[in-house]
């Protein structure tokens, strides 16, 4: 169930979007009719509407997630609320500018927010933060748990300047591919190496007695 509300927001977007992007004259009218009172002009053209019927649904879907959690009386992590402030934040720029370049930002500033927590948590405060996270269920030696917490920084680093690439190197529907497809599978990848790396590095179980022979 919280693997379905994390990713929600992110598939309503590419829902959104890809519904939209196919028919841009509709969405452009839809965009314009329901949304344009929130639009600098009052008017959204058929470009730049997909991408911001998207935002706002994933605004929306995002809120709603906040929103859910906290009435459901469940602990908000503090990723979620960076991820609020930066989808309202920006997704609200986005409409009102109706231009995707704000939009574009999002996963790249909670990227690199994840890896700062990561970088400023080990260098700043003496502090492994994948350790603290990991630590009561995983049994590793010290070395380990620094290098893992110096890859999450560097992956996640890495992966805010890959978006910016992509956001500003190709098209708008080719960044909507790579947001979902391209920076989730990369992830994956990124998870089983970790995960990989993790059972080299984990004491081995201690073997269990062999039974004496029975008389």
């Amino acid at each position: 169930m919280k693997l379905l509300l994390d990713f929600l927001p992110l598939l309503l977007f590419f829902v959104t979007f890809k519904y939209a992007d196919g028919r841009a004259d509709w969405a452009a009218a839809f965009a314009t009719e329901h949304l344009g009172f929130l639009v600098s002009g009052g008017k959204v053209g058929a470009a730049e509407a997909p991408v911001l019927l998207a935002t706002v649904v994933t605004m929306l879907a995002t809120i709603a997630q906040v929103l859910y959690l906290k009435l459901r009386g469940r602990k908000i992590d503090l990723m979620l609320w960076i991820s609020l402030a930066l989808i309202v934040t920006l997704g609200a720029a986005t409409v009102y500018f109706h231009s995707e370049t704000f939009i574009k930002w999002k996963p790249t500033l909670l990227y690199w927010a994840i890896s700062a927590a990561f970088l400023v948590s080990r260098v700043f405060l003496g502090r492994n933060l994948l350790r603290k996270v990991l630590g009561a269920e995983l049994q590793l030696p010290d070395p380990a748990w620094a290098r893992l917490n110096w890859a999450w920084s560097v992956f996640f680093g890495a992966l805010g300047v890959a978006n910016l690439y992509v956001a500003h190197a190709y098209s708008t529907e080719a960044w909507a591919n790579f947001k979902v497809f391209g920076a989730t599978g990369l992830m994956v990848l990124f998870m089983l190496g970790q995960g990989l790396y993790m059972s080299r590095h984990m004491p081995e179980q201690d073997e269990a007695p062999a039974e004496e022979p029975k008389p």
